[in-house]
């Protein structure tokens, strides 16, 4: 009887400490190193007379699933679970067989350490009585990493939009892309001063980010989310290829209750408001977004549930989408309407084979299909024209990954993933497939008198098949990491110019006595030009990497963290065989993390690592493809009109040929390695990391961070116009190569005069490769290339009050410096998208006294977000952004050193003749922006379901204040007309409308 009344005793007081514990939620900053797609709970048992614990075993149960694991506490009462799934969880415990009862509840985050320490009182043999449990989240001191983490219902309380670039904004230090630099509806995340070109995004520890071009990812709706991390900086070893931040997302999944539900999201265009149309000096249009209009509806039904109780689960949801934009072209010359009505269906199943074996089961499709109507428009009468052409752009795909997760042993676990992540792109109209382009050149400016004005036509497959272990062991004071992960990135490539005959036709004029490949052509004699331009093929990469890492529990308080990623990047061309491989790339991280007052409440923490980015597959199609580029010349006998969508378009009638030039790419792999470096350095940036983190209380709790990252490297194409060697007085050129700025580029070259390539000549293209010559012609000397460089310097100021059922709230502010003359593999400044083949180092011109704030420099930042609970069935949320602008440049073209003419920090004074250089950011900046957002939420449940009814308003202030900005001048005083004129606007204000019903 007397044993009873102990175990009452302790279930009594481990509840009233454990459930009022458990309630503090996760701080926005966030320090943790567990694995990819689930959570590790630790802590430790101690006794408050110092008796023995020995024999005590700890146990946590998932209510909703049934999962248990049991693991001994070592000798000091300490324990750990690794590679745990995210969710809820009861602690329990036994001792010598005895029960000890619930010790507390928890919730275990994505990637997140938490921690449960308990206090008992050993009376004798038989008796423990629990007297104390403490959980905390909101500070993990076993942990450097630097993360925000969000769930369902955090978000489902904001005025958050519906995808994952809206969710991980809410995270300091990041900012929204360039408009002109958007794909596919996504534009962009900087990371920390970061170009967005280089983040990775992970869902269920699947890499989804797209490899082609490094921007964008996988699209899977909000519905089909559980919680989501993004990772600012001092990620653990096990992350890599990215030296920007790490968004990291699981899926929901099925429990044993059934479960099904519905929600529907409506953007009407009656709670959209116009936008603000925008005009050039002279009046004409520039930016008409007034007769823009937005129908968009998704519809989403789940269900999940036991397939066999405490064993296995499903979860499936399908979402059907109706999307219906309507919008003219900026210049309101063209008038477009859309529709998308691609359904995503994706699935998840989770099998508890045993206590000591899981494995996860994830397939989603978000296959999906644009249809656009193009036609004419009349601005003045604001009226539709004629019909002009369809185009149609599919992408997206089938992907799936299986992990399968081992508890060896108490202390050794194992985690294996294999998966398939499939993008596909191809975009194409009718007209496309039916006309010809035709060009005709013999006026002041070239015009299309054809059926079709597309460049080309391409199609693309890209696929990831990803693989990798990951293990960890704990020896005592040590808990060892290690793990190997390898992807194969192949991308099916296929672009040709439009028509059936897969020719563009230009039509040119001699204007003096010509001779064109041995043909004489008198003065004005009209000729045709057909050109086939095409790149075919399949072009892999494979990324590998290995890494350890040990975290040292030195002292109760003092954790030391030192770990090792060694990663080998291998670029091939169409034949499958490698052009630029880079291996054996170390990159150390270390880190400290110190309980201060020993009560896992605040700590002083350190980071210090390096990271690499690998090289997108962009430059593989774009560079190492079997080229076809074959020009055939013709007399044009006549043009011939035809009608088409009722207006009158012309075609060539060829005469005789007269020439055929296939020298630029005969379909074949060129020989690379003159335009490839041989000795090519990886890109890769260095980062320090220090901070504090402190609870005020069981809500509150506050920290602060200091953030330095550089660059040191990059790769990018730069024309190298002298090799060194010398020929009759003239350098041997070599073309645009892909190397390193500012290092030593050695490059296969002719090397005796003979006009053939022969030997390998290194450049220092720090000081030389770029040719000089006098106002006669003659050559005089060399010049080199800047080295890019690229600094970012902050500090994070953060507060934040977990939600309690009546009110949350959490401001961060940001105060940073990004500076340098590279802002990364794409160039925001020109809205450039090629990842790695900006204009940044095309010569050296372009970036000679370019140090200065680049364009992610956004000096101030303050985000705030809250929600207040109003009664039992309302609740109101709100989100501010508050950003300073952006810096200006005033770009040039021509430079004071030769007649070289391209972007420049040069501008030409026209009244003395001479260049005035103008440093980066030079123009000012772009204004401040202020986002502010709200919304609404009704509650009630009834027998049979809950409901919830929500009203989300996006930019409430309706502001929509330029973003960027016409960045080149050119000369003065009579420059650029439209310098500084806007090119992007904050989106106008609109409304969300959901409904949600719960079964």
């Amino acid at each position: 009887m007397k044993k009873n009344l102990s175990l009452r005793s302790a279930l009594k007081v481990a509840l009233q400490m454990g459930v009022s514990a458990a309630a503090i939620a996760t701080m926005p900053l966030q320090m943790t190193y567990a694995a990819s797609n689930d959570g590790s709970l630790v802590g430790k048992i101690t006794s408050s007379d110092q008796k023995s614990l020995e024999g005590i075993e700890i146990t946590v149960r998932n209510p909703e699933t049934g999962f248990t694991r049991t693991v001994k506490a070592e000798s000091d009462g300490s324990y750990r679970f690794p590679f745990l799934p995210v969710g809820r969880y009861i602690v329990e415990g036994t001792r010598n067989g005895a029960t000890l009862g619930k010790l507390t509840e928890v919730t275990v985050g994505l990637g997140a350490t938490t921690t449960a320490d308990v206090t008992v009182n050993v009376s004798n043999v038989e008796e423990i009585f629990v007297v104390g449990t403490r959980v905390v989240r909101a500070v993990d001191v076993r942990s450097t990493e630097s993360s925000t983490n969000l769930t369902r219902e955090d978000l489902e309380r904001l005025p958050v939009d519906r995808d994952i670039q809206s969710v991980a904004l809410l995270a300091p230090g990041l900012s929204k892309g360039d408009d002109g630099l958007c794909q596919g509806g996504n534009c962009g995340i900087s990371f920390g001063g970061s170009s967005i070109a280089e983040n990775t995004i992970y869902i269920n520890g699947l890499n989804v980010t797209d490899f082609y071009n490094r921007v964008g990812s996988s699209n899977v709706p909000y519905a089909f989310y559980k919680e989501f991390q993004v990772k600012t900086g001092g990620y653990s070893v096990e992350f890599g290829r990215t030296t920007g931040g790490v968004i990291n997302a699981v899926t929901r999944s099925g429990t044993n209750e059934f479960e099904y539900g519905t929600e529907v999201a409506w953007r009407p265009h009656s709670l959209q408001s116009s936008k603000t149309n925008r005009f050039n000096p002279d009046g004409t249009p520039r930016k008409i977004g007034s007769f823009d209009e937005t129908d968009s509806t998704s519809a989403t039904f789940y269900a999940s549930g036991p397939i066999v109780k405490d064993k296995l689960f499903f979860f499936a949801l399908y979402e059907a989408r109706d999307y219906q934009p309507s919008y003219t072209t900026d210049d309101a010359e063209t008038f477009y309407e859309a529709k998308e009505d691609s359904g995503f269906w994706g699935a998840k199943i989770d099998w508890q084979i045993n206590d000591k074996n899981l494995l996860e089961l994830l397939a989603f499709s978000d296959e999906n299909e644009e249809i656009r109507d193009a036609y004419g428009f009349d601005f003045g009468a604001g009226a539709r024209g004629s019909y002009q052409q369809t185009r149609y752009t599919d992408n997206g795909g089938l992907n799936w990954s299986a992990t399968y997760t081992a508890y060896l042993t108490d202390n050794f676990s194992a985690k294996a993933l294999y998966g398939v992540n499939n993008r596909e792109f191809s975009r194409f109209s009718q007209n496309d497939l039916e006309c010809s382009r035709v060009r005709d050149l013999r006026g002041a400016s070239a015009s299309d008198i054809g059926c079709t004005s597309s460049s080309n036509v391409t199609a693309r497959e890209d696929t990831r098949e990803a693989a990798r272990l990951d293990f960890e062991w704990v020896l005592g004071a040590h808990q060892l990491r290690f793990g190997l992960d390898r992807e194969a990135n192949t991308s099916e490539h296929e672009q040709y110019y439009p028509g059936p005959d897969r020719l563009l036709y230009e039509i040119s004029i001699t204007d003096e006595p010509t001779t064109l490949f041995g043909t004489f052509l008198p003065n004005d004699t009209t000729y045709v030009r057909t050109r086939q331009n095409e790149v075919n093929g399949e072009f892999e990469t494979i990324n590998s990497a290995y890494y350890l890492e040990d975290n040292w529990q030195v002292t109760p308080s003092l954790l030391l963290n030192a770990g090792l990623r060694v990663e080998a990047f291998d670029n091939k061309n169409s034949d499958g065989d490698t052009y630029i491989k880079m291996d054996d790339m170390v990159a150390p991280r270390f880190g400290f993390s110190w309980d201060v007052k020993g009560d896992n409440r605040s700590k002083i923490f350190g980071n210090a690592g390096r990271y690499f980015l690998p090289v997108a597959n962009v430059i593989n199609i774009k560079q190492a493809g079997g080229f076809l580029d074959r020009r055939t010349y013709y007399y044009l006998d006549r043009l011939e009109p035809f009608e088409y969508n009722g207006e009158t378009k012309y075609r060539p009638v060829l005469g005789a040929q007269f020439a055929l030039d296939d020298s630029q790419g005969d379909g074949t792999v060129g020989d690379l390695r003159g335009e490839v470096d041989a000795d090519m350095d990886p890109v890769y940036q260095d980062e320090l990391i220090l901070g504090f983190q402190s609870m005020i209380d069981d809500k509150w709790s506050w920290g602060v961070r200091g953030v330095y990252r550089k660059l040191n490297n990059a790769i990018d194409d730069m024309e190298i116009t002298s090799t060194g060697v010398i020929c009759n007085g003239e350098p041997v050129e070599a073309g645009y190569v892909m190397a390193n700025p500012g290092r030593a580029v050695t490059i296969y070259s002719d090397t005796n005069c003979d006009g053939e390539s022969d030997g390998f000549v290194t450049i220092d293209t720090s000081r030389a490769g770029w040719a000089l010559y006098d106002e006669d012609g003659n050559y005089v000397g060399e010049t080199g290339y800047s080295k890019p460089r690229r600094n970012y310097k902050a500090i994070e100021l953060m507060i934040d009050r977990a939600w309690d059922d009546l009110w949350s709230f959490n401001a961060v502010y940001t105060l940073s410096y990004a500076k340098g003359n590279a802002e990364g593999p794409i160039n925001s400044d020109t809205d450039f998208g090629d990842t790695g083949r900006t204009e940044a180092f095309d010569d050296p011109w372009v970036n000679f006294g370019s140090y200065g704030y680049l364009p992610n420099d956004h000096r101030h930042q303050l985000k705030v977000r809250g929600s207040y609970g109003l009664g039992e069935h309302w609740e109101l949320g709100g989100t501010l952004t508050v950003q300073s602008g952006r810096p200006i440049n005033a770009m040039g073209e021509c430079n004071p050193y030769d007649d070289t003419c391209y972007w420049s920090f040069f501008v030409l004074n026209e009244t003395s003749g001479e260049y005035e250089l103008r440093p980066r950011g030079s123009g000012g900046r772009t204004p401040w922006i202020f986002d502010l957002g709200a919304n609404v939420t009704y509650r009630h449940s009834f027998s049979a379901a809950d409901l919830k009814v929500t009203l989300a308003v996006y930019n409430l202030l309706n502001q929509q204040r330029v973003v960027e900005v016409d960045d080149y001048l050119g000369s003065v005083p009579d420059g650029n007309e439209f310098y500084g004129v806007g090119t992007g606007y904050q989106s106008p204000r609109y409304g969300l409308l959901t409904l949600k019903l719960d079964f």
